[in-house]
C-alpha cells in the first residue's frame, strides 16, 4: 500500500463551507494547506509548492483559470497536478480547464469520497511520474559516467605511448571548450556550435591523438625532424585513431559522443588551405570539430616543450598562429582565437607539465 500521508494538497476556494469539508474530507491523509483567494494562493504556492492543487474557478480578483495560468507558466510549479473544483458545468467550461493544464474536474456539489478517490489516485500518478523522472536522470547520469571513465580510459592508453600528452589533453579540451563558446554567436556556427554540441566536443576532444598507440617508439619519440618516411608513418595515426573510434561508435550508438571523437581523430590536421592531411579537405569541407582542434592543437604544441623542441612564448605562438590565417586555419576562428589568446594563456599556465612552460608564460607578456 502506497504511502501518502507525507503529500502536501493545496485547497483554494473562497467559500468557507466548501474549505471545511474538504479540509475534513482529506486532513487525516495529507498536509492541507488552504487559501481563500487567487493571489494569495500563488504566493503560497510558489513560497513553498504543494504536490497538488484544488482550486475553484470563480474567486474574487485573481480567478481560477489565471491561477492556473500563473502556476502552468512557471518551471517550478508547472508541473503540479490542478483539479478544478467548480459550480460551473458547462462542457466548454470543464474543456478550457484541461486545456489550461488540469488534470481534472470536479463539478459541485462534490461528493467527499469521489474528490479523495480523484486525489489519492493524482498523488500515485504524480509519485510514479516523478520516480520514473529520476530513474530517467540516474541512468543520464550514469551514461554520463561511461562516457567519461571511457574517454578517461582510451586517454591514459594514449598517455602510456607518449607521456607528453598528459597535460596536452587537459589543455587541449579546454581550449576547444572555450575558443567553441566565443563562436557561439557566430553567424557560421550557431546553428552548430548548441551547448550539448560544445560539451560532446569538450569531452571528446582528449581522444583525438588516440592513433598514436599505433605509430612505433622510435619514431613518436624521436628526438629530432622525422624523415619523410618516418612523417608518413606518423600520419597514420589519423587513421587508426578513426578505426578505433569507428569501432567504439558502432557498439554504443551513432548518435554517441564517440561520433565527435572520430570527427576530430580524423580531420584535425586538416588546414584550410587543403594542404593538411589525410584527405586534404579545404576550408569548410573540413568539419567544425577538426578545424577547432587545429586550432587547439597546434597553439598547445607551440608553448609546449617536446622531444623535439623548447616551449615557444605565448606571444611568438600568438604571432605563428596569426600567420597561418586562411592558410593553416580558419580565418574566423583565428579571429576569434586574438580575441580570447589571453585566456588560452591561463588554461596553458594552470595546466603546464614542465617549470619551462611556465616560467615561459609567466614573464611573456
Amino acid at each position: 500500500m502506497v504511502d501518502l500521508s507525507t503529500f502536501k494538497v493545496m485547497v483554494v476556494d473562497d467559500a468557507e463551507a466548501n474549505v471545511d469539508v474538504l479540509v475534513n474530507t482529506l486532513g487525516d491523509l495529507y498536509d492541507v494547506r488552504v487559501a481563500m483567494d487567487g493571489t494569495s494562493a500563488i504566493e503560497d504556492i510558489f513560497q513553498d509548492p504543494p504536490d497538488l492543487v484544488l482550486l475553484d474557478i470563480i474567486m474574487p480578483g485573481m480567478n481560477g483559470y489565471e491561477v492556473c495560468e500563473k502556476l502552468k507558466a512557471n518551471n517550478l510549479t508547472m508541473r503540479i497536478p490542478v483539479i478544478f473544483l467548480t459550480a460551473m458545468t458547462e462542457e466548454k467550461d470543464e474543456a478550457r480547464g484541461l486545456a489550461l493544464g488540469a488534470v481534472d474536474y470536479i463539478t459541485k456539489p462534490f461528493s467527499p469520497e469521489l474528490v479523495k478517490a480523484r486525489v489519492k489516485n493524482h498523488l500515485e500518478l504524480k509519485r510514479h511520474r516523478d520516480n520514473l523522472e529520476e530513474l530517467v536522470k540516474e541512468r543520464t547520469r550514469e551514461l554520463a559516467l561511461t562516457q567519461e571513465v571511457t574517454i578517461s580510459s582510451l586517454s591514459s592508453l594514449a598517455e602510456t605511448r607518449d607521456p607528453e600528452t598528459g597535460g596536452h589533453i587537459l589543455r587541449t579540451q579546454r581550449y576547444v571548450k572555450l575558443l567553441a563558446q566565443k563562436l557561439q554567436s557566430h553567424p557560421d556556427f550557431r546553428g552548430y556550435l548548441d551547448d550539448r554540441t560544445i560539451e560532446l566536443l569538450y569531452i571528446s576532444a582528449p581522444l583525438h591523438d588516440i592513433g598514436k598507440v599505433g605509430v612505433p617508439d622510435h619514431i613518436l619519440l624521436k628526438p629530432g625532424r622525422l624523415a619523410p618516411e618516418e612523417f608518413e608513418i606518423m600520419k597514420s595515426h589519423v587513421f587508426l585513431g578513426y578505426k578505433i573510434l569507428k569501432g567504439a561508435e558502432a557498439k554504443l550508438g551513432n548518435n554517441s559522443f564517440m561520433r565527435f571523437a572520430k570527427e576530430i581523430a580524423f580531420s584535425h590536421q586538416e588546414k584550410w588551405d587543403g594542404s593538411g592531411y589525410p584527405q586534404g579537405l579545404k576550408g569548410r569541407n573540413i568539419p567544425i570539430a577538426g578545424r577547432l582542434m587545429a586550432v587547439a592543437d597546434v597553439y598547445d604544441a607551440l608553448i609546449s616543450k617536446r622531444v623535439y623542441k623548447p616551449p615557444f612564448p605565448h606571444s611568438r605562438a600568438v604571432s605563428i598562429m596569426a600567420d597561418g590565417r586562411g592558410t593553416h586555419f580558419d580565418p574566423d576562428m583565428i579571429d576569434a582565437f586574438l580575441e580570447i589568446e589571453g585566456d588560452f594563456k591561463k588554461i596553458a599556465l594552470e595546466y603546464a607539465d614542465f617549470a619551462e612552460e611556465k616560467e615561459n608564460l609567466s614573464t611573456d607578456e
